[in-house]
């Protein structure tokens, strides 16, 4: 068990490349209309990896302050929104037949650790509370922060109400998808959910610790597939 001074978080955050489509975004927002200050956490899987996946990720990131920060929206459905709006004026005005498919997954969460609630609204990527030595799954929309079929429909608020000891991990799909072991089939979210709920009680850096051997241990001499993303916080 954890003692007060160890950390209430991690972040195992492997590029493929030196520059990632992958992201993470953390801001505290105090919204003119609220009397409570919110803590702003993003993880985003931007399309490609490398520089194209990098500059995405740039994009998305100013876009983030833009909502939060600058516009002051407040609920992280509506920050999608407002974000996905921005992208296609961005990178597909016209709206031609051969439409950029550039966005992001994501999941955008605002913590209220004063009254421990948890908004969110997740792009294809959902993710997961450990919590009394079960694993809860928290649901995402089937839908990009991007171009796509169901570009009109709007994001979906999730509140979820937080208890003390939670730990919730956020994340991008390049562990589980990484290909390895000893047959070279992918790592899989099966997997995963194991090694996080054997862990979830243990110090945030043992189970960072756990996270990275497991996924070197499966990739061996394999190519790495993407970038791989996952934060814990403990709350």
């Amino acid at each position: 068990m954890e003692s007060s001074t160890d950390k209430k978080f991690f972040i195992l955050y492997k590029p493929k490349d030196i520059v990632s489509g992958d992201f993470y975004y953390a801001t505290s927002h105090k919204h003119p209309e609220s009397k409570v200050e919110k803590f702003y956490l993003c993880t985003a899987d931007c399309t490609g990896h490398g520089v194209p996946g990098a500059f995405m990720s740039m994009l998305n990131i100013s876009y983030l302050n833009e909502s939060i920060i600058e516009k002051s929206i407040s609920k992280p459905n509506e920050i999608l929104d407002h974000i996905r709006e921005e992208i296609i004026a961005s990178l597909n005005p016209e709206g031609s037949e051969e439409e950029s498919k550039d966005g992001m997954d994501c999941i955008l969460a605002a913590f209220d650790f004063t009254n421990n609630k948890l908004d969110y609204a997740a792009a294809n990527n959902s993710f997961y509370i450990a919590r009394d030595k079960d694993l809860i799954s928290c649901p995402a929309d089937k839908m990009p922060v991007g171009k796509s079929p169901k570009e009109k429909e709007p994001f979906t608020l999730h509140t979820v109400d937080l208890k003390k000891g939670d730990v919730v991990y956020m994340l991008t799909d390049g562990l589980p998808d990484q290909f390895g072991g000893p047959k070279g089939k992918k790592f899989k979210y099966k997997q995963l959910e194991d090694i996080l709920l054997s862990n979830c009680e243990k110090p945030m850096d043992d189970q960072k610790k756990s996270l990275n051997d497991a996924f070197e241990s499966w990739k061996g001499n394999l190519e790495q597939v993407d970038d791989v993303l996952l934060i814990g916080i403990r709350v």
